[in-house]
């Protein structure tokens, strides 16, 4: 088998859905299988899983054992020459995987790589790639200095040599993984992600961002943005230090007074309301027009059935929301729409009865039902 991808998923029943009919329809053409963990959700998923994907392998956990330890669950029975770490919260394009194990496979001494990640309103997200986070480096992060080396430079659209990749994607080869000792189990949620790309960089591979494929990651919806979220950031950062950094005190003051004052003063974003005052539909069902036009209560509302169409109707970004039908427009096309950042987006998944989308990478996104069993095709 050439490709394991392994979603972990807590307590967000829909994305997750959209999640794995995204993924779907990437491996079509791959020799891949999907495992699921799932942390003991308090919503739904599992049902959903055993009811909506029976043929997927699910791994339900009773307890909420944290990121590392759930991931490295999965690894441990996947098949696959290849692992993809990705999040329920993400929207891949039909030839994302494709894109990706070419790329690996043609790359020698490969760690792990990942792709160009945007919001749920098209906004570029340069955790996508990063520096190795030094303890001078990260004190000066903190401290809010923008030119902190923080991030990798390499262009966003571009392939290039990086220390460190983002969780919610990953690609790598299981023995590459297994060598290194997969996820450190010490964290229990945030710097995971660091510590296995940097213990990947250390046993002398090398890591990879590929822009040259975009990944929608609606991100914060398994955890708010909050003060809780700081102090578990900072947390784990503290435990990444310990662990590859010799002892500093001014280094260790700096972070520990990071990881204690920043909770403090961390605020979540508030919502700005939205004054929609166009809908914009792109679809070829009169029915699913219908549908959506009845739960976003449009009055303003446009059906779109050709891109070019589409284009011309907008007017104020500002104040209009396009829902994409992915059975009529595919994944890819899709993600291209959203980093032209043409206004507010959702997406109706394909064969599914609702509508997600997220203005905000640090609030929770939006799901409107279309009603039980109410498919538009």
């Amino acid at each position: 088998m050439k490709l394991s991808v392994i979603i972990l998923n807590y307590n967000v029943r829909y994305f997750l859905e959209a999640c794995i009919r995204s993924v779907q329809a990437a491996i079509t053409n791959l020799d891949a299988e999907i495992i699921m963990v799932d942390n003991n959700s308090p919503d739904d998923s599992c049902d959903m899983m055993r009811n909506t994907f029976p043929e997927i392998q699910l791994i339900a956990n009773k307890e909420n054992v944290g990121f590392a330890k759930a991931n490295n669950q999965a690894v441990k029975v996947a098949k696959g020459e290849y692992v993809c770490i990705l999040n329920p919260d993400t929207i891949v394009a039909e030839d994302t995987f494709t894109q990706l194990l070419q790329f690996a496979d043609a790359t020698e001494n490969l760690g792990s790589v990942g792709c160009k990640l945007i919001d749920g309103s098209g906004t570029f997200l340069p955790e996508s790639k990063r520096n190795i986070p030094t303890p001078m480096v990260s004190v000066k992060k903190i401290l809010g200095n923008k030119n902190s080396g923080y991030y990798s430079e390499v262009h966003i659209n571009e392939i290039g040599k990086v220390d460190i990749l983002v969780g919610a994607f990953m690609l790598m080869k299981r023995d590459v993984y297994t060598v290194v000792g997969g996820f450190d189990e010490d964290y229990f949620m945030y710097g995971e992600d660091i510590d296995l790309s940097y213990k990947i960089k250390k046993a002398g591979f090398q890591n990879y961002y590929y822009g040259k494929t975009t990944v929608i990651h609606y991100k914060g919806e398994s955890t708010l943005k909050d003060k809780t979220y700081a102090k578990r950031f900072y947390g784990a950062m503290q435990l990444f230090y310990k662990k590859h950094f010799k002892r500093n005190l001014v280094y260790d003051l700096a972070v520990t007074l990071g990881a204690k004052l920043i909770p403090l003063v961390s605020k979540p974003e508030k919502q700005v309301p939205k004054n929609i005052k166009k809908h914009i539909i792109v679809s070829n069902s009169a029915e699913c027009f219908k549908q959506i036009s009845e739960v976003c209560a449009a009055k303003n509302c446009v059906q779109v059935e050709n891109l070019d169409h589409f284009f011309r109707q907008i007017e104020d970004k500002n104040h209009t929301e396009i829902i994409l039908d992915t059975n009529f427009v595919d994944l890819k096309s899709s993600i291209q729409i959203f980093e032209k950042q043409l206004g507010y987006y959702k997406i109706l998944p394909k064969s599914s009865t609702f509508i997600v989308g997220s203005d905000s990478s640090k609030n929770r996104g939006e799901i409107q039902l279309l009603g039980e069993s109410k498919h538009c095709y």
